[in-house]
């Protein structure tokens, strides 16, 4: 039994020795990847750098003229509203005479054919009446002067009906 004991002894001496050489392996791997990544952060720290510094700058520049800018285009905006809000009140007012000339059109132009109604029932009365009038005179006389011959001439006077509405016409 001294024999396995001193067999295991060793077994487990030879796995302390193998543990201690993979955690010196471990470790000098793990030291050469430390200083493999201090160096990349340092390389990009070395880069990045200036580029931060000229992007501060640039913000530092800009500022202002954004600023600036922000300012002018409230300002732009606030003019706008305000000449929309004439332009609204512009329209309004033209819009209201528009409308208030079509009005005036339509009363025109509602009252013309009613005016030339008018003046075609006083062109019938002051000039047709006394020419049916005069007509129906010109045919008086002209019976009268009829009836004068037909009492010297015993000759019978035909006239038609188509004559009398002649006259009338």
């Amino acid at each position: 039994m001294q024999f396995w004991m001193e067999f295991f002894s060793i077994v487990a001496a030879i796995a302390l020795v193998v543990q201690v050489g993979i955690l010196i392996a471990l470790f000098l791997q793990l030291k050469r990847t430390t200083e493999s990544i201090n160096r990349v952060v340092n390389d990009l720290h070395s880069r990045m750098g200036p580029i931060l510094t000229r992007t501060q700058i640039l913000l530092e520049d800009t500022q202002p003229k954004i600023a600036n800018l922000v300012e002018d285009a409230s300002q732009i905006v606030y003019l706008a509203r305000g000449q929309a809000l004439r332009l609204d009140l512009v329209i309004g007012e033209a819009t209201d005479r528009l409308r208030g000339q079509l009005v005036r059109v339509d009363r025109i132009l509602t009252g013309t054919p009613e005016a030339v109604e008018d003046a075609g029932t006083q062109v019938r009365r002051t000039f047709w009446g006394p020419v049916h009038t005069m007509s129906a005179l010109v045919q008086g006389i002209k019976i009268g002067l009829d009836v004068l011959r037909s009492r010297r001439n015993p000759e019978p006077v035909h006239e038609t009906k188509e004559q009398e509405d002649e006259l009338f016409i």
